[in-house]
């Protein structure tokens, strides 16, 4: 009988298949005695395991490319940390075995990583995940992770880790669905990447037993078990109108009556560009300049090697707009340089353009790489800070551009609700906006971006957050200023028509989604997209914020309705 369950469509396309669920993490270790003349031996054991795990982790990073890779030799970090194999020894030599060592060792980096803020706990997955595979190879065990098939399967989970979601292959993984996870966690955003449609914070998701058969909408967040032929005719209808919307929708993004959205890519470096132009990306929106700075968090990386990476992508973009956010560092991202090691909730302390005005030499060395690195291209150069909070926040900002001889237009991220609330101040010092969705929905519902279950406020499509993106956007279209979306809200085909609707200039996503999102809009005129977000903002859920959307989208104009709304 056919049971529908619903969790977070973070991936679109649809697919039907097999439930495989995944390996199951490595158990608990007995906590095994050695004699002391053991101990050099069994240290060598763990540092070797290590290392391999190290070494298996970026070779992955490797072959995925990408965002993926800077998430996998992240990862890489995490199994050499020398404080946490320096545990590891410590408890081996007071008569612990190897795997003991290890299992204790990462239990107590772990309740630090719990304790140290929302950002930081978010990465307990990715732990817990080098634990496992270093106590595999101790244990002589199967690595944790996808299960072997030689028929196409849906992949069910608790939760993804980024080394396994990275090297997925979609010829085998139709599709997966995780009990945990939201919609910026790394397996999502990897998942978009790769174009397998996902699902995640999926309640029970581990209790579908082995061999259902399961269809999944990765746009809708719907899985149905065991579906009926109706619902299978339904989806097929579903996934037939979106490819043959894809097929016919090509060119720069612009609505069913001629109102231009630029379309423009989200990347981390030089090794994004060319999926981003692939899929027709007029631009960059996001260039996250952090993952040049995160390969050593003891100093920053040389003026040559940023000018070097800066200009690789401005020549890929030589017509388009190039937005580049400079070094957002802290919280998940901690520097040892730049970033203070006691804070006791640090996604709520020195991060972002806080770190950097702590800091101005970083800050000016950035600035003249970028200045530099634009010398000679014909490259559209926006900059942009992380974390502003205030007009005080845009016009240090500003001065710090202006010092560093950079030209280019200067703008602030919205990211914090007093920045949404207060946009039009901000645009006295800056030339543009750019709405970070993922931090803002975080901030305005205290509410962690990577906890699956506080997935339901961090969807995009909460009433409240969509009257912040309409506040930034009204301030910026009263003072004749752009106001992009980089966040991963841009990347809902759906809900892009709402943000157009709202006024958003410009809609920032990864390549992957840029098809879905381009053949959305062409569908609809931009007095639709005007009722959609009049639709959606009157909802009091995201659920019926989309479901009103969905039916604005889909019913006859309303010019009443939409003069009265647009004056």
């Amino acid at each position: 009988m056919e049971t529908t369950l619903r969790g977070v469509g973070v991936s679109h396309g649809v697919v039907t298949g097999t439930v495989r669920q995944m390996g199951t993490a490595v158990l608990e270790p007995p906590d095994r005695r050695i004699p002391a003349e053991d101990a050099p031996r069994e240290q060598g054991r763990a540092r070797q395991a290590a290392d391999a795990v190290a070494a298996d982790l970026n070779a992955r990073g490797t072959l995925a490319g990408g965002e993926a890779q800077a998430v996998l030799e992240a990862q890489a970090l995490m199994a050499q940390d020398p404080e946490l194999l320096a545990d590891v020894e410590r408890r081996i030599a007071v008569g612990h075995a190897a795997e003991r060592a290890v299992f204790d060792a990462f239990a107590g980096y772990r309740a630090l990583l719990e304790q140290a803020g929302e950002y930081l706990a978010g990465r307990v997955a990715d732990l817990d995940d080098v634990r496992d595979r270093i106590l595999a190879r101790l244990l002589g065990v199967p690595m944790p992770g996808l299960p072997d098939s030689d028929e196409p399967y849906v992949l069910l989970a608790r939760d993804l880790a980024p080394a396994d979601t990275a090297l997925l292959d979609p010829a085998l993984v139709l599709g997966f669905v995780t009990e945990q996870g939201g919609p910026t966690s790394h397996s999502a955003i990897l998942a978009r990447a790769l174009g397998v449609p996902a699902v995640v914070a999926l309640p029970g998701a581990t209790e579908v037993a082995e061999g259902t058969v399961v269809a999944v909408d990765g746009g809708t967040g719907e899985v149905f078990l065991d579906p009926s032929p109706r619902t299978r005719t339904e989806l097929g209808r579903r996934s037939a109108v979106r490819e043959a919307a894809l097929t016919t929708a090509s060119g720069p993004g612009v609505t069913a009556d001629g109102h231009r959205v630029p379309l423009l890519a989200n990347i981390g470096g030089p090794a994004d560009v060319p999926g981003a132009v692939a899929a027709g990306a007029e631009g960059v929106g996001l260039f996250r300049t952090e993952f040049l700075f995160l390969d050593d968090s003891k100093q920053a990386p040389s003026d040559e090697r940023q000018v070097e990476a800066y200009r690789q992508v401005f020549e890929a973009f030589p017509a388009g707009r190039v937005v580049v956010r400079v070094l957002d560092a802290g919280a998940d991202k901690p520097l040892d340089f730049l970033t203070p090691a006691d804070e006791p909730n640090p996604a709520l302390g020195v991060r972002g353009l806080r770190a950097l005005l702590d800091h101005p030499d970083v800050l000016r060395t950035q600035l003249r790489a970028l200045a530099s690195a634009a010398v000679g291209l014909p490259v559209h150069l926006e900059v942009m800070a992380p974390m502003v909070a205030d007009r005080a926040d845009a016009k240090a900002f500003a001065e710090a551009c202006r010092e560093a001889g950079l030209r280019a237009k200067f703008g602030a991220m919205v990211e914090i609700p007093s920045a949404a609330l207060r946009a039009r101040s901000i645009l006295q010092e800056v030339e543009f906006l750019s709405l970070g969705t993922n931090d803002l929905a975080q901030y305005t519902f205290a509410a962690d971006r990577q906890v699956g279950a506080l997935a339901r406020l961090q969807d995009p499509w909460q009433p409240a957050l969509l009257d912040l993106i309409a506040a930034a956007a009204d301030a910026a279209n009263a003072e004749g200023k752009s106001c992009g979306v980089c966040g991963e809200a841009a990347a809902d085909p759906l809900l892009a028509c709402v943000l157009t609707g709202l006024g958003v200039t410009s809609l920032s996503m990864g390549a992957a989604s840029l098809p879905y999102v381009r053949a959305e809009l062409a569908g609809h005129t931009l007095a639709k997209c005007w009722q959609a977000a009049d639709a959606a903002r009157a909802a009091d859920t995201a659920e019926a914020a989309r479901a009103a959307a969905r039916t604005a989208l889909s019913g006859a104009d309303d010019p009443v309705r939409t003069a009265a709304a647009r004056g």
